[in-house]
């Protein structure tokens, strides 16, 4: 077996990370087609194939797991000792990314990064949208936001942002005709715009009054998969919707929604900041946790 070096291993690491010719070649500055030359020289040195390519992409072997496995704690290491000389400069440096649902950017994420990013200008981040639940660590970012019960027991969570609940809501015109829920068991009777998740299951809305909590499983003609467009929907008379207060507030506001069911809708602790236990967090990161912990602290407007 001939010499293999460190470049070669991270270039080995980055296409393992992406399981794509396409995003490693981003991330590395090169071209897809050079990156693909170069791993098929690796291969050929270390005589064994890594990597299995299809249409869809790239596909580790059982070998290509088994160093992926043993040189990325390494790497990651590598990564947080040169990070860590940030902290003499003064000043957090380096990048920050961040995977998130779609709602919790608008209502918490993106007001707060932009706070940090004023106070940090020396910090870049980047905001991922997604819905669907992703493996943070393999897909190489650095923190996540989402609500409690939806974070891997392994992971370190921290509040973000105020408290939140949800309203139920409708417009005026389609309650014409029609009388008003006064209990989630009345929901049954109603068209609702039901949410359904990127994994393929029903968001089943939730309520609780009294110490009575309930989960009803709602019915209707339209579902949808992101929460601005079931606004969207329920404005224009589609039925009734479950969606965050902080919403529908101004709406409701205007007398352009009606709101009912509040007395069972409870405030949640909301959303919370997740990221993966290590022995040394990037600075970048670090910074932001604290950032975070002491925005949490702040009176709420």
């Amino acid at each position: 077996m001939k010499r293999v070096r460190s470049t070669d291993l991270a270039i080995f690491l980055a296409i393992a990370n992406h399981r794509s010719f396409r995003k490693a070649s981003v991330e590395l500055g090169v071209t897809a087609s050079a990156l693909s030359h170069a791993l098929r020289a690796i291969e050929e040195r270390l005589e064994v194939r890594l990597v299995n390519r299809t249409t869809r992409g790239v596909a580790l072997t059982e070998a290509g797991e088994r160093l992926f496995d043993r040189i990325r704690p390494a790497f990651l290491d590598i990564d947080a000792a040169l990070d860590d000389l940030n902290s003499f400069r003064g000043q957090p440096h380096g990048k920050l990314r961040i995977n998130a649902a779609r709602a919790s950017t608008k209502l918490v994420l993106l007001p707060i990064v932009a706070r940090f990013l004023k106070a940090y200008p020396s910090v870049e981040a980047e905001i991922v949208i997604d819905d669907a639940l992703v493996d943070m660590v393999s897909s190489g970012f650095d923190a996540g936001v989402r609500f409690g019960e939806s974070i891997a027991a392994d992971m370190i969570a921290v509040p973000i942002g105020p408290r939140h609940r949800f309203a139920v809501v409708a417009s005026p015109g389609y309650f014409e005709g029609r009388g008003r829920p006064l209990t989630p068991h009345d929901l049954r009777d109603h068209e609702c715009v039901r949410y359904r998740f990127a994994g393929g299951a029903f968001y089943r809305w939730e309520f609780e009054r009294g110490g009575i909590e309930l989960e009803i499983e709602v019915g209707g003609p339209l579902t949808l998969g992101d929460q601005d467009i079931i606004l969207d929907a329920v404005m224009q008379g589609c039925g009734l919707g479950y969606l965050f207060e902080d919403q529908v507030k101004a709406v409701i506001s205007e007398g352009r929604l009606v709101r009912v069911l509040e007395d069972w809708c409870p405030f949640y602790p909301g959303f919370f900041l997740y990221y993966p236990s290590r022995r040394q967090l990037p600075t970048a990161l670090r910074a932001f946790i604290d950032f975070v912990k002491a925005d949490r602290m702040q009176p709420q407007a």
